[in-house]
């Protein structure tokens, strides 16, 4: 299970340096692809499999299946480490989530999600903790 947030940098050349303790979760090749909300995100191989699973069951005379199949698919690529733990972000995925320099990476069970320093901020203003607690027990989420 991935859980923690980390700041990190990108560099000129798109190469971002995944925490060690991600980096033991992942495997030797896994999937980066655009993620909700702005963000990308990596599935460790066995993930992305069962989602991918998922993806193939939705009707193709489905507009809305096609477009979010296309969504997923269409940017991921398979990743492996280089020997300093790090990734090359493909230019069109840094574009989409708006990777200049600043990055946060955050573990979110089964995924890694990758965050622009402001787009991060911004997603995560936890100013009205009552709607958030609302929002968990309306989707059943007691804790």
């Amino acid at each position: 299970m991935f859980m923690g947030e980390y700041n990190h940098t990108i560099d000129a050349k798109g190469r971002l340096i995944i925490p060690s303790k991600f980096r033991e979760l992942l495997g030797e090749e896994f999937v980066l692809t655009k993620g909700l909300d702005g963000c990308l995100s990596i599935y460790p191989m066995d993930e992305w499999e069962a989602f991918e699973e998922k993806l193939r069951t939705l009707p193709l005379t489905n507009k809305n299946a096609r477009t979010f199949s296309r969504f997923f698919v269409a940017g991921a690529t398979v990743c492996e480490l280089d020997k300093q733990g790090r990734i090359l972000v493909p230019q069109t995925l840094r574009e989409f989530a708006g990777l200049e320099k600043d990055v946060v990476l955050t573990g979110n069970l089964n995924r890694i999600e990758v965050w622009s320093k402001e787009k991060w901020s911004e997603n995560c203003n936890y100013d009205d903790m009552d709607s958030i607690a609302q929002g968990m027990q309306d989707m059943g989420i007691i804790i």
